[in-house]
């Protein structure tokens, strides 16, 4: 490398220093509820406004604050900021779903990801890894776009892949357009829209004795299960209701479904479907069946609604 070149690569490195080291100093320097905020945006701010946050006196700062979300509301002639309800629920969705390793849920890669993406269209895990001698692995599906997460320390900590580096032109692309006013959440489902819990199926038949049997299938593929520990957790909530012809109710019925599997039996699990089965006690005639199923894990949910005649 030829003298100015290399006097200029270290004057611009020294000048990244410099302004990182300004502003870790500024940031140190805020109240307590300044100091929260800033962290809690970083990421949906842009530079300039973190820039101009940090320069503002204690007493214009939460006039910014009020214009910084409002700026991102999609629909501002309604009370909610849909925007900033949706921002703050992915950050406890993170929390709650990516509790392993040694950071906050949303402070993590695949907390990152979440936030600013969305949930994934399809999630796989490895907790043993691709192959024989690989590590624990999780791949995220965006539309044909795959985002690997490891975890090469075995600690519940998953980061994001080097490979995924091709997919961070994307990422960043959907956190630039959080940041301009009033778009809208990046991918992920549209504000005060729940995720969906594909795949669903019911079988309805006759059971043994008097009664309808009706069978609920979920591939467990499709089901988000929360690493803790060796073991992968969900709970289920299932609503089957029944109407008559008239529109009357004829049957009902709920019940929460627990799912706890071992790490060791995850790979054979997702192979295969989750099932629930209940029986109602039905005369003759035409019905139709409603089915509601949540997932309180994530709360995505799926719906179902299918004719049927006895």
């Amino acid at each position: 490398m030829k003298p100015l070149i290399k006097l200029a690569a270290f004057s611009f490195v020294a000048s990244l220093l410099l302004v990182s080291c300004a502003s870790a100093r500024l940031e140190k320097q805020l109240d307590p509820k300044s100091r929260d905020f800033i962290s809690k945006v970083r990421y949906t701010i842009s530079p300039e406004e973190r820039r101009a946050f940090l320069a503002l006196p204690e007493g214009d700062r939460e006039a910014f604050v009020g214009d910084f979300w409002k700026r991102r509301d999609p629909t501002p002639v309604t009370q909610e900021n849909e925007y900033k309800t949706e921002y703050f629920r992915r950050i406890e969705q993170a929390n709650h779903l990516f509790s392993g390793g040694a950071a906050p849920g949303w402070l993590q890669d695949r907390g990152r990801i979440y936030i600013t993406l969305g949930p994934p269209d399809h999630r796989e895990t490895y907790p043993r890894g691709v192959t024989f001698y690989g590590v624990p692995t999780e791949i995220w599906w965006y539309g044909f776009f795959t985002i690997y997460f490891v975890d090469e320390r075995w600690v519940d900590d998953y980061r994001l892949d080097p490979d995924s580096a091709a997919q961070i032109a994307a990422i960043n692309q959907a956190q630039r357009e959080w940041n301009e006013p009033k778009q809208g959440m990046a991918r992920g489902p549209e504000a005060g829209r729940v995720p969906g819990l594909p795949g669903l199926d019911v079988k309805i038949e006759k059971a043994d004795g008097e009664g309808t049997r009706f069978t609920l299938v979920i591939p467990y593929r499709n089901i988000w299960l929360k690493s803790r520990g060796a073991r992968f957790e969900a709970s289920l909530e299932a609503t089957m209701k029944v109407l008559n012809a008239a529109g009357s109710e004829a049957w009902t019925f709920t019940k929460v479904y627990p799912i706890d599997v071992p790490q060791s039996r995850l790979k054979e699990v997702l192979a295969q479907d989750f099932t629930a089965d209940a029986v109602a006690a039905l005369g003759p005639g035409a019905y139709t069946l409603s089915v509601v199923v949540t997932n309180t894990t994530d709360g995505s949910k799926a719906l179902l609604e299918r004719k049927f005649e006895i």
